[in-house]
């Protein structure tokens, strides 16, 4: 027995009308005119497509900073709990009230930057006081993360310096990209400071000066050049980061490496790690890396749910699945839906059912690329399709906007 599980926000004329025709929502659909609706079962071969799609957390933390070059409204209240409960707890409305050099400010309005965001009011702060305090943060992409620890990099680097000074640990060679691609945006007019990328296919001569100050990898690339190749002094460090932990934590073997470099870091360097998730493990992980923390955590609003309605549809087979689809779509209005299908295949025939059906709809799965699917889910946000179908690849993690459906 096959059921199909909806959940939308209907008003109340809309969700009345749906409860009346609700036991009667299996009935044979009606084709637009002239449109055949052909059976592509025999047409989808790939094994593949049988199984559950596996749910990439790097990828989907990379694919959330490629939707969300600009900051989100959050809808989580921010809960400190710093170390010294006695001291005083700050907060900003303004980069100016922060200090900052002239030229980390250009590179901030420049960005599009006009005020901190939620998360940065508290973390700002903290991660520029004097002297240096840890920080754990939860944050999500969107709500102006890495702009924060970037900037926090940025200010404590001397660039009469040349040598490393500033460390940043990321789980996957796109995602450190991606940082140092915020790191050279912030920082193009401070003059005489370089980033240099400890990546796979970055090749160093062992005995080779490294004079950038700022350097991001990934925790192997890392280790290999601290200890192996000792191309970074790690006692010269004077800002680690380790961003993703709930990501590092889902990849063998990067937790035990990045514990591996920070216990080489020296005592006064400060050390800040971000989370997206705040599960008990990534908790134990950030206490273990992290000594004498401050930490931010996400809280969210509670939500009052008075306004939606669930519906849930025994249907017999795939076919009375989509005709129950098709008449809960003729039955309320919407606007835009994400659909989630439990196979690639399942997600691959509703997509040319409801393309066929005549429907605006975008198949978003994981046999995509980040790029592909970053597309995908700007031209959904951006309201060119109205019908979103992907698997459980954008279960967790991938935020998206603006579904009323």
């Amino acid at each position: 027995m096959a059921s199909l599980l909806w959940a939308g926000d209907a008003g109340a004329a809309d969700g009345e009308r749906l409860s009346s025709q609700f036991s009667n929502l299996i009935h044979p659909r009606k084709n637009l005119l002239g449109t055949t609706v052909p059976n592509i079962d025999d047409s989808l071969n790939n094994p593949e497509d049988d199984e559950d799609d596996v749910v990439d957390l790097a990828a989907n933390s990379l694919l959330n900073k490629l939707i969300h070059q600009s900051l989100v409204e959050s809808s989580h209240l921010v809960e400190v709990l710093q170390k010294d409960p006695s001291s005083p707890l700050y907060s900003v409305k303004t980069f100016e009230e922060l200090r900052l050099k002239e030229e980390i400010l250009k590179g901030i309005y420049a960005m599009g930057f006009n005020r901190p965001s939620k998360i940065q009011e508290m973390a700002l702060p903290m991660m520029l006081a004097h002297p240096p305090q840890n920080l754990i943060a939860q944050s999500q992409s969107g709500t102006g993360k890495t702009a924060a620890f970037v900037l926090a990099m940025l200010s404590r680097v001397n660039a009469l310096d040349m040598f490393p000074q500033c460390l940043c640990l990321a789980p996957t060679y796109e995602l450190a990209l991606q940082t140092g691609h915020v790191v050279e945006q912030m920082g193009k007019f401070c003059m005489n400071v370089n980033v240099m990328y400890a990546i796979r296919g970055n090749h160093i001569p062992r005995g080779t000066e490294v004079t950038k100050q700022i350097v991001i990898g990934t925790p192997g690339t890392v280790l290999d050049w601290c200890f192996k190749r000792k191309l970074i002094d790690l006692t010269k460090i004077r800002v680690f980061v380790l961003d993703e932990a709930d990501v590092m934590m889902d990849t063998q073997g990067f937790s035990d490496q990045s514990i591996r470099i920070q216990r080489a870091l020296p005592s006064e360097c400060q050390m800040l790690l971000f989370s997206a998730t705040f599960e008990d493990s990534v908790l134990q992980f950030a206490e273990r890396i992290i000594p004498d923390p401050n930490v931010i955590k996400l809280r969210k609003e509670e939500l009052t749910l008075n306004n939606i309605q669930q519906y849930y549809v025994l249907c017999e087979n795939k076919k009375d699945k989509y005709q129950a689809l098709c008449n809960i779509y003729g039955g309320i209005t919407i606007g835009q839906a994400i659909i989630f299908c439990q196979t690639r295949r399942n997600a691959k025939w509703l997509t040319v059912e409801m393309m066929q059906d005549g429907h605006q709809v975008s198949l978003l799965s994981g046999e995509l690329t980040v790029d592909q699917r970053a597309s995908i889910i700007q031209r959904f946000r951006d309201g060119k399709e109205k019908v979103l179908i992907t698997t459980n690849v954008c279960a967790r993690g991938v935020c998206v906007f603006k579904v009323r459906c």
